[in-house]
């Protein structure tokens, strides 16, 4: 078995913490590890070290490496530019199938918390078994807590078979982000779950799957195939990654291809994406704040402030993020953090790039 860990994105809506030159994956939020050195950890019982793979910009390569040093340095791969997910993954692909044609994939964010380590590993395995049997692409699916907007959501088809302890269905269908009607309807309906972005297939189905459904992007890939170990290697890979199209994984692979799985992840999940979903996983003292860093909150109560530097104080306030860092300031609404992007959007028209 072999792991994909994707450490591309931006994530815009953790700003003003995560920036182009420091994203969320390459931060320590929520101990003192980074969250992608984390993630290598967390599969590091499961799959050794010389078959983890991760993926991420040139611009971020030098710090990845550093945050994964037990990596083998030619697993560190870099993309000249980001083209989405369905790149990254096919990328991978064939570096993976140079090395063991029938190898089993598993495909992880970088920037994920999981709660129940153990049972995350068990989940995999199953999954694996899964795909070694068929030519099933196989994604994990969170049961909702709530209605989230920030989610894609994954319906529940029928049950195909059972192994591990874990039911595996067929998915009926993928939704994109909804909005919080929708949210609503997917979490009463009771048969949608999270799309969790983790994926599990052997690297002949994503590679076939890939070429059947996106022809172009697999061309590409079997040009910088060819190239692999050779001097031109890296200038085969500029070359092609200028000409392809950026495309997700789920739009152009998942949503169309027969044979998608859906196995229910209950390890406890969380993609922290947002400054929201930060405060439903860290501790809370009896007010319900969650406070990092010199705090003081007076008659205040289910806020997260998140100030390492600076003294914060509080009075008489409810339901609040405030983010403190060197050159910016952010005070929102909880409730309303999936809106930060917007911020994003609004300091690039005005081109404020010092704040990105």
């Amino acid at each position: 078995m072999y792991a994909v860990i994707m450490a591309g994105g931006r994530g815009t809506r953790f700003w003003p913490l995560s920036r182009e030159k420091k994203p969320k994956h390459l931060l320590n939020i929520t101990d003192e590890k980074t969250i992608i050195r984390k993630t290598v950890e967390r599969i590091r019982p499961l799959i050794p070290e010389t078959n983890i793979f991760v993926i991420t910009g040139a611009n971020h390569c030098e710090e990845v490496k550093d945050q994964c040093s037990n990596i083998p340095e030619e697993n560190i791969i870099a993309e000249p530019v980001g083209r989405n997910t369905a790149p990254c993954i096919g990328l991978a692909a064939v570096k993976i199938k140079k090395m063991d044609p029938h190898a089993v994939m598993v495909v992880l964010p970088a920037d994920h918390l999981i709660t129940n380590e153990d049972l995350f590993l068990t989940t995999l395995t199953t999954a694996g078994e899964v795909a070694q049997k068929g030519n099933y692409l196989i994604t994990i699916g969170i049961k909702p807590t709530g209605p989230e907007t920030g989610y894609g959501y994954i319906e529940e088809g029928e049950p195909v078979s059972s192994m591990g302890g874990n039911d595996i269905y067929k998915v009926k269908s993928f939704r994109e982000k909804p909005d919080i009607t929708q949210a609503k309807e997917f979490v009463k309906d009771g048969n949608f779950f999270w799309n969790s972005g983790t994926f599990i297939w052997t690297v002949s189905t994503i590679l076939d799957a890939i070429k059947n459904l996106l022809p172009d992007l697999y061309e590409g890939l079997l040009t910088i195939e060819s190239s692999i170990d050779t001097e031109n290697e890296e200038d085969v890979l500029r070359r092609v990654y200028e000409n392809i199209k950026p495309v997700s994984i789920d739009y152009g692979v998942m949503e169309k291809a027969d044979g998608a799985l859906l196995v229910k992840g209950t390890f406890g999940w969380s993609d922290i994406g947002s400054w929201d979903a930060l405060y439903d996983v860290l501790s809370k003292d009896e007010k319900g704040n969650s406070l990092r860093g010199p705090v003081i909150a007076i008659d205040s109560s289910n806020s997260l402030i998140y100030s390492p530097h600076k003294l914060v104080t509080l009075v008489g306030v409810e339901n609040l993020i405030v983010v403190e860092t060197e050159d910016s300031l952010l005070i929102c609404n909880r409730g309303c953090s999936q809106d930060v992007k917007k911020v994003v959007d609004r300091l690039e028209e005005k081109e404020m790039k010092e704040y990105l």
